[in-house]
């Protein structure tokens, strides 16, 4: 039993001894210095450039002006102009549909001789009223002579020289001759209320008239302005109702587009150091005020055709799921310059994008979109190493963004290196991002021009607007 437990414990014995005597023996490990490992990356200049901030949005070509046409007669359709059809364009002042006149013609004859009569009751109220004064005159003074006979009649009767019965016989006469004069009095104070009866229904009357030939005028249907028909609800010899809508006409001589614009695009295109009293009257030139111009482009089988627009008005909500105000442009003669199979006139149904474009901004950083992580900048200092700056965006566009530095920190001391034309931007995927880890820099230059190239479109569109004005 003994000898088997040794049998056991000699081998690890043995190989603890080998094992000793190994590491005193072996030499101490050499230690290399740790090798840092750049990262490539693809880096631009940032240029500084005249910016023209724009925003994009699409929308349906619409007219400033729709007119409808209702009945305000009742009556059979006589005539209808030949050239009335939908989608016809019929000029100012032509007619396009006669309603028939005869019984507005007719009563305006009845209304005319009444008026007539009632002048002719006047003119009779007029030498009634006359005659009238005339006869008061002549009772007053019948009345005068009846009441001297009457005193001549009393002094006798005191010398007993006319008998009592005379005296009042002549008494008798004389308030008979008082009631003659009151009668007349009082008809001739009736006359006034009289001719204000008569001149109330001659005003009436006129008023009848006037309410008639309106009438008969409305019997004709003309166009009020040049424009394109939209809806026909007229045939000859219909018979329409007073309320009835008859036609529909477009004008031609404005069109207007809706579009949603994202409110920090919008936001963008207003640059004005003024204050701006909204309800002021010359807000109607808003576009002046705030140096917005505009361009509606149709884009169409290979086709890109513009047309110069005016910034009109802003929508009266803000959509609070999109997050988008509403901006009304108009264009002002859309049929104007149309060439056929290479100008179509911008008409109603039109989806077309309009362009909003701001003031320039001068000397303005330009960066990618793609290069900003949550208002901060990757950007490679002289050493090639990493470093990450916080910017403000000043403008938002589709591909690239305006951003200047941030000149002081939260504690308000004054930032180191600042921002500046010509550092080093990285625009490639960095990840993890380590604030001075190693970089191995590549000058992308396609990326470079590309960027130059968006903003230069910017500015040819409003070089181009500009110059359509």
């Amino acid at each position: 039993m003994f000898n088997k437990r040794w049998v056991f414990f000699v081998p690890v014995i043995v190989g603890i001894i080998i094992f000793l005597l190994l590491k005193q023996n072996s030499p101490e490990p050499q230690q290399k210095p740790a090798r840092e490992v750049s990262t490539a990356v693809r880096v631009l200049a940032i240029p500084e450039l005249s910016v023209t901030p724009i925003a994009i949005g699409y929308g349906t070509v619409r007219p400033v002006s729709t007119w409808e046409a209702i009945a305000q007669v009742e009556g059979i359709i006589l005539e209808k102009n030949p050239d009335f059809s939908k989608g016809a364009i019929i000029e100012k002042g032509h007619l396009l549909f006669q309603i028939d006149p005869v019984d507005y013609q007719l009563n305006i004859t009845q209304i005319e001789a009444d008026i007539l009569a009632t002048k002719a009751q006047q003119e009779e109220l007029n030498t009634k009223q006359k005659n009238t004064q005339a006869s008061l005159e002549i009772e007053k003074k019948s009345l005068e002579l009846t009441k001297n006979e009457l005193k001549r009649l009393q002094k006798l009767l005191k010398k007993s020289s006319v008998s009592r019965s005379d005296f009042e016989a002549q008494e008798r006469n004389m308030l008979a001759q008082q009631q003659s004069v009151l009668a007349q009095s009082n008809s001739l104070k009736l006359i006034p209320t009289q001719k204000a009866q008569l001149e109330a229904q001659l005003q009436q009357k006129k008023t009848q008239l006037k309410r008639a030939q309106r009438d008969l005028h409305n019997t004709k249907i003309t166009m009020p302005f040049t424009g394109r028909i939209s809806t026909d609800n007229v045939e000859p010899a219909q018979y329409v109702r007073v309320g009835d809508m008859l036609t529909a006409a477009d004008a031609l001589d404005k069109a207007e587009i809706e579009v949603q614009i994202p409110i920090r695009y919008f936001r963008g295109l207003l640059r004005s150091e003024k204050h701006i009293n909204l309800l002021h009257p010359s807000m109607n030139k808003l576009d002046q005020q705030l140096g917005i111009n505009a361009m509606v482009v149709l884009q169409e089988g290979g086709l890109s055709i513009h047309w110069k627009a005016r910034f009109s008005r802003l929508s009266d909500t803000l959509d609070p799921k999109t997050r988008t105000i509403g901006v009304i442009v108009e264009v002002d003669k859309p049929y104007d310059d149309v060439i056929p199979g290479s100008r179509p006139p911008l008409i109603k149904g039109f989806f077309v994008e309009v362009h909003l474009l701001g003031a320039p901004r001068p000397d303005s950083l330009i960066v990618p979109r793609s290069a900003l992580h949550n208002n901060h900048l990757y950007l490679v200092n002289e050493q090639n190493r990493l470093v990450i700056k916080k910017v403000q965006v000043d403008l938002y566009q589709p591909e690239f963004a305006i951003v200047s530095d941030i000149r002081t920190t939260s504690k308000g001391a004054p930032a180191k290196n600042p921002l500046v034309a010509g550092d080093s931007l990285i625009i490639s995927d960095l990840v993890p991002a380590i604030e001075g880890m190693l970089l191995s820099p590549q000058q992308d230059h396609s990326s470079e021009k590309h960027l130059k190239t968006l903003v230069l479109l910017n500015r040819d569109k409003h070089l181009r607007v500009k110059g359509d004005q």
